[in-house]
């Protein structure tokens, strides 16, 4: 837009105050009926062009109304892109997208930090969020499915801050990421007779690895006879078997009343005669309800966390335990991780904007005072990077033990042909 910033802002705060938004609510989902209303409103309040505008000027200023209305302002284009898959914003002239798993600076822009933080206000407002000077952090699944957090004033020092991670309708399979290379054909086959057999596996890895993308892939070699519960802090996960009941925490409501934890949801679960318990990500006091399902009969459950290594992921387990209520001394806890968990696959984000499985590890009991850890695959990085640039590597296959759980489970649902054709010497 040619016109300077002042302008842009005298115009807009005039547009905004002369339009109800509540009254054309109606209109955000049918762009053109609004995009049309808004420019009758422009030419009613602009008709003498006290601000020499042109044209093309003119129509800017009606899209750019528009789009804040619908939402999202001068984001709206980055939401249609179905090649960026995050949004960043820090403050209004500092808007950057992940594209491919890199990220960079978009050339979007806000008038100013009022724009941006009224526009936020707008989106969150929408799905039932609050956020204002009392309380200025917020997270929310927008409609569309994506995933927003927001920090506003006085807690972001330099404007308002904000994430999107868009939604996507790719479901990814295994096959997928092979083809990717994030593994090799030997781990996601290895992955299918886990899941199959109703193995508990742990997903590890940093924010934006793909935890989420593998969870989904994975979910679909549950069988269509079980019962499964999906427990998510912003639903992500979309389980195609039809028995299937999704839960989703809840917020505080405006008097700070009717949160419903992650915890909350674990032990509600447990009453419902579920099959399988998919948590999309651990984070804190639910960790031992979670452990305490898999370790009762709830066999083959999954959920995510954030940690850096198969070894770290055992860490933060024993960190998120203790957080919780029960009291218990670290041994014990280490038992319970042991007894629960069966395998742990660690996805990494390369700085190349990859993403690889680098470790799929295998818990084998305890030794002592430390829970052991056997790797079946490992993805080792080369020095070198091909003449596009981006990381090269071998994922190598180590074997599995013979009292490995993955064994054992594959016996019993008949898998033990497969699982030969990957592992055909026993360890």
């Amino acid at each position: 837009m040619k016109i300077s910033l002042t302008t842009q802002e005298i115009i807009r705060e005039k547009m905004l105050a002369n339009i109800d938004i509540d009254k054309v609510e109606y209109l955000i989902n049918d762009y053109a009926k609004l995009n049309n209303f808004i420019s009758q409103t422009f030419y009613e309040i602009f008709n003498d062009n006290e601000h020499q505008l042109t044209t093309q000027d003119q129509k800017n200023i009606i899209v750019m109304i528009t789009d804040e209305i619908t939402g999202f302002g001068p984001l709206r284009e980055l939401m249609e892109d179905d090649s960026i898959s995050d949004i960043m914003v820090n403050g209004p002239d500092k808007v950057f997208i992940e594209r491919f798993g890199l990220i960079s600076l978009s050339h979007q822009r806000f008038i100013n930090n009022k724009q941006l933080t009224d526009i936020t206000k707008r989106l969150m407002q929408r799905v039932n969020r609050r956020i204002d000077e009392g309380r200025p952090l917020a997270d929310a699944r927008l409609i569309d499915g994506s995933r927003i957090n927001a920090v506003i004033n006085p807690i972001a020092l330099d404007g308002t801050a904000l994430s999107i991670r868009k939604f996507s309708n790719n479901k990814r399979k295994l096959e997928d990421l092979v083809d990717m290379g994030a593994m090799s054909s030997d781990m996601a086959n290895f992955l299918i007779i886990a899941a199959s057999c109703r193995i508990n596996i742990v997903i590890s890895g940093g924010t934006g690895s793909g935890k989420t993308t593998l969870l989904n892939a994975l979910s679909k070699y549950i069988s269509e006879n079980e019962r499964v519960i999906t427990l998510e802090d912003a639903a992500e996960l979309n389980l195609e078997q039809p028995h299937v009941v999704r839960m989703e925490t809840r917020l505080a409501g405006l008097e700070n009343t009717g949160q419903i934890s992650m915890r909350d949801l674990v032990v509600n679960s447990l009453r419902m005669r579920p099959d399988r318990i998919i948590i999309g990500e651990c984070r804190g006091e639910e960790t031992f309800e979670m452990l305490q399902a898999m370790n009762t009969g709830h066999n083959g459950s999954m959920s995510t966390l954030h940690a850096n290594s198969p070894r770290d992921a055992i860490t933060r387990l024993e960190s998120m335990i203790m957080m919780g209520p029960v009291n218990m001394p670290i041994l014990t806890i280490r038992r319970n991780i042991a007894s629960a968990i069966n395998l742990i696959v660690q996805v990494s984000r390369m700085n190349d904007g990859s993403r690889k499985i680098c470790y799929i590890s295998e818990i084998m009991g305890m030794e002592g005072e430390n829970v052991v850890l056997q790797d079946i695959f490992t993805f080792k990085p080369n020095k070198e990077r091909d003449e596009k640039g981006k990381i090269q590597g071998k994922f190598t296959n180590h074997g599995l033990l013979s009292r490995s759980s993955v064994r054992i489970n594959a016996d019993i649902f008949n898998l033990s042909n497969e699982l030969s054709s990957i592992f055909p010497v026993v360890k």
